[in-house]
This record gives C-alpha cells, structure tokens and sequence, in this order.
C-alpha cells in the first residue's frame, strides 16, 4: 500500500518561492510515475506536473517556466519547487502516485496524499 505524505505549503507574497515535498512509503519506488495536483476554492482538481520513473516530465501551461518538479529516488521524494509565485497558484497541492502509468488525468493516479495549502497573497 502506497502512501504520500505532503509538507511545505504555507503562505508567501506574490513573486515569492516554496517547495514543497512529497515523501513516499509503502512499495518500491521504481516505475512510480509521481505527480502534483492542485485544487482551489471551488474549482476543480486541476493538473500541476508530473514526472516519470524514466525522468520525463511535463507542466501545465500555467506554470511552465516557474515550477519544477524533481525527485530523489535514494529518499523516495517528489518535489515541487515553485517560484515566481502568483495568487492565483492558491490551492490545496496534493501528491499523487501511479505505477507504470502516467499522464495528466487524475483518475490515472490511484494513490493520493492529504494536500499541503499554498497561499500566496498578492
């Protein structure tokens, strides 16, 4: 059983930075495609970035070019490093796992974590 734990959301000004860290447990990491989702006040859950267990990756267009999604396979993290931060990227971020599959669909991901807030102000 795969579980995600979240940590580094907070509160920080427009053109701000945070990372936040996604650490998981449960079963190998390997073939784990490992992603970030994010879901504001009523909206929908909406697709942040994801990497693969090859290193590819892929960015909403919303935050391509101010996010950056890595990860540390010898400590089995995901992290988010998200910059140039706009109030509009408040949300709850959660971390989502699935294996041997990836894509931008959140039903593609059948392990999630509880969610960290970001909130940025402006």
């Amino acid at each position: 059983q795969v579980q995600l734990v979240e940590s580094g959301g907070g509160l920080v000004q427009a053109g701000g930075s945070l990372t936040l860290a996604c650490a998981f447990s449960g079963r190998t990491f390997w073939n784990y495609a490992m992603a970030w989702f994010r879901q504001a006040p009523g909206k929908e859950r909406e697709f942040v970035a994801f990497t693969t267990w090859n290193r590819n990756t892929n960015y909403a267009d919303s935050v391509k070019g101010r996010f950056t999604i890595s990860e540390d396979n010898s400590k089995k993290m995901v992290y988010l490093q998200m910059n140039s931060l706009k109030p509009e990227d408040t949300a709850l971020y959660y971390c989502a796992a699935a294996r041997g599959k990836s894509g931008t669909q959140a039903d593609l991901y059948n392990s999630w974590g509880q969610g960290t807030q970001v909130t940025v102000s402006s």
